[in-house]
């Protein structure tokens, strides 16, 4: 049991690695904040991890479709929390058809990165208010198939449309975006670091084929595992001075050219600035 709870923020944490972590945050003592999409599944997570009678646990609705929702949700945080010591960008989706956000963004890209992107700073002045604030983003090593191609970001603006391209896409986003933060964090009390999770046996493959699924499931490991990585980027005296890596369970950390392009982060950054101004 810890003896000084942190208050920790974790997406998309009703299922899979994001409830994984809670329970290993909750399991030691920590006040634990799941921010999700389902009320339902949410109050089924937040009876589960008040199950282990050790921490605190609140639920905060999350839809990460629609960025005047995220305004909302992540405003509701910063009148109710003086702080927050980690912040864990854990929720994500994959499909294999082209759809679009409540704003019009292709829906991998805005769920997946935009929308955490927004999150992330309306939320950063409560890290910043923490001894050793983290910010952990949860990448892919699918970041290797990704491009940056702003005049694809709006749905309606795609002809031909691969889903397994466009989570590349995203993720290469989530990457980039977790470099260009450290940059900006650098010398301050903040990281901002990002790990890819390896092939975890969790709701992200529910849009799958059958069969595609039976396949994948031979590989996956628990989502316990991640869960003690990110805990580790979160606590471990080892990551106190660790800013803007990448790291994976599973499979070498490699990242591609465009991963390690400083310039492409910070334009995207930029870009990425503008699509939210309305709420910043």
């Amino acid at each position: 049991m810890m003896t000084t709870a942190k208050t920790i923020v974790i997406t998309g944490a009703n299922t899979g690695i994001g409830l994984a972590t809670a329970e290993t945050f909750i399991k030691d003592g920590h006040h634990v904040i799941i921010a999700c999409r389902n009320p339902d599944k949410a109050r089924t997570a937040q009876q589960h991890l008040q199950s282990f009678g050790t921490g605190q646990v609140d639920v905060i609705a999350l839809d990460l479709n629609s960025l005047e929702q995220i305004n909302s949700a992540a405003d509701e945080i910063i009148a109710k929390y003086e702080k927050i010591d980690v912040l864990v960008n854990n929720a994500g989706m994959m499909t294999p058809d082209l759809e679009a956000t409540a704003d019009g963004f292709e829906k991998q890209f805005g769920v997946n990165y935009l929308g955490p992107f927004l999150w992330t700073m309306k939320l950063l002045p409560l890290v910043k208010k923490a001894d050793q604030g983290r910010v952990i983003n949860l990448a892919s090593m699918m970041h290797i198939l990704g491009s940056i191609k702003p005049e694809s970001f709006k749905a309606d603006h795609i002809q031909k449309y691969n889903g397994v391209i466009s989570y590349g896409n995203s993720k290469l986003a989530n990457l980039l975006f977790s470099n260009a933060l450290a940059t900006q964090l650098q010398g301050s009390n903040v990281t901002s670091n990002a790990l890819h999770p390896g092939g975890v046996d969790s709701e992200i493959y529910r849009e799958l084929p059958k069969w595609q699924y039976a396949i994948i499931k031979l590989g996956l490991i628990p989502p316990s595992k991640p869960a003690e990585l990110i805990k580790k980027i979160a606590f471990d005296p080892s990551w106190a001075k660790r800013n803007g890596d990448y790291v994976s369970l599973q499979t070498p950390a490699f990242k591609s050219g465009k991963a390690k392009n400083q310039k492409l982060a910070q334009q995207l950054y930029d870009q990425s600035l503008d699509l939210v101004k309305n709420y910043l």
